[in-house]
């Protein structure tokens, strides 16, 4: 098994490119097994990976509704995404014969935080309309409603027992899932962003840190048990205030970012330091990035996908 260490994170180099899409690649996922990733595009398209054989699998259009946040459910050939015309429904889909199995209506503004339980079946979702809603897979009715103060990010912790809404770009609240209807058992107040506006939310895997992405150009790192503001990582460009995504390696180590200047920015989590900032060529800003679960790969989207290896064996 190779160890994620500096030498190894700045060999990354771009191994393979897909340009199926014509527009640009508004959410990436990858399935707990490291062996697929999901894609969704402002075209319309859903587009899944082989990460294995670095191959294009399928292809599915969602013309009528749109498509934005998409994840992999647990069960096999399953997501669930946002739609982005005819209104703010969450949709589910089977992937392999393109049939929507449920809908989950209730939002009146657009979906801007969907994640689903790394355990079970339920998922999160949050909206301009100022609510999270707390669904089942199985059922198309709401199983909680929560009103809040301001625009909404959400995220569960890695054992899927409690989870962390971000609220209004000031506040991290903390909810038992066994008991949200009983309010947060914690709220940590930050200094709210002057900016930007807070567009992610994730914990890290070992659960002791969240990571704050927005639409500027800074990306904020929490301790997730006292809410103490731990690293500022700054130095990738956003000047176009898209929602660019941040995220951890698997080992909690590194934080990675993209930027608008079409190239992918790494830092020591710990240290706050940039670790190098890797050029993979994108003709268009990066809103994408995500280190697969199992294997040695990267991935950064733009309006083409790119899957990133390292070129040094070991050290």
């Amino acid at each position: 098994m190779m160890k994620l260490v500096d030498q190894v994170v700045r060999s990354f180099k771009v191994a393979k490119v897909f340009r199926e899409n014509t527009d640009k690649i508004n959410s990436i996922d990858f399935s707990p097994s490291g062996e697929t990733l999901i894609s969704c595009s402002e075209d319309d398209q859903i587009v899944i990976y082989d990460c294995d054989k670095g191959t294009q699998m399928i292809t599915v259009n969602s013309k009528k509704y749109g498509v934005d946040l998409i994840h992999f459910t647990h069960a096999k050939n399953t997501a669930i995404h946002s739609s982005t015309k005819v209104d703010d429904t969450i949709r589910y889909l089977s992937l392999h014969d393109n049939k929507y199995i449920r809908y989950f209506p209730g939002h009146t503004k657009k979906v801007v935080t969907l994640c689903l339980s790394p355990v079970v079946d339920t998922f999160l979702s949050g909206s301009l309309d100022k609510t999270l809603r707390l669904w089942d897979l199985r059922s198309p009715n709401c199983q909680g409603l929560m009103h809040l103060s301001g625009r909404p990010v959400a995220a569960y912790d890695p054992e899927g027992l409690i989870f962390a809404a971000g609220v209004n770009s000031e506040s991290i609240k903390l909810y038992d899932l066994r008991s949200f209807d009983k309010g947060p058992f914690v709220t940590f107040k930050l200094n709210q962003e002057k900016e930007c506006d807070w567009t992610g939310l994730k914990f890290s895997r070992d659960g002791k840190t969240m990571l704050i992405s927005t639409n500027g150009s800074i990306i904020r790192l929490v301790d997730a048990y006292h809410g103490t503001p731990l690293q500022t990582f700054t130095g990738h460009l956003n000047n176009k205030g898209i929602p660019i995504e941040a995220s951890f390696s698997p080992d909690s180590q590194y934080i990675f970012s993209g930027s608008t200047d079409g190239r992918v920015h790494v830092w020591n989590a710990d240290t706050g330091y940039k670790v190098c900032v890797l050029n993979g060529d994108h003709p268009a800003p990066i809103q994408c990035v995500q280190f697969n679960p199992k294997y040695m790969m990267l991935a950064s989207a733009c309006t083409n996908m790119a899957f990133w290896l390292p070129t040094i064996d070991d050290v």
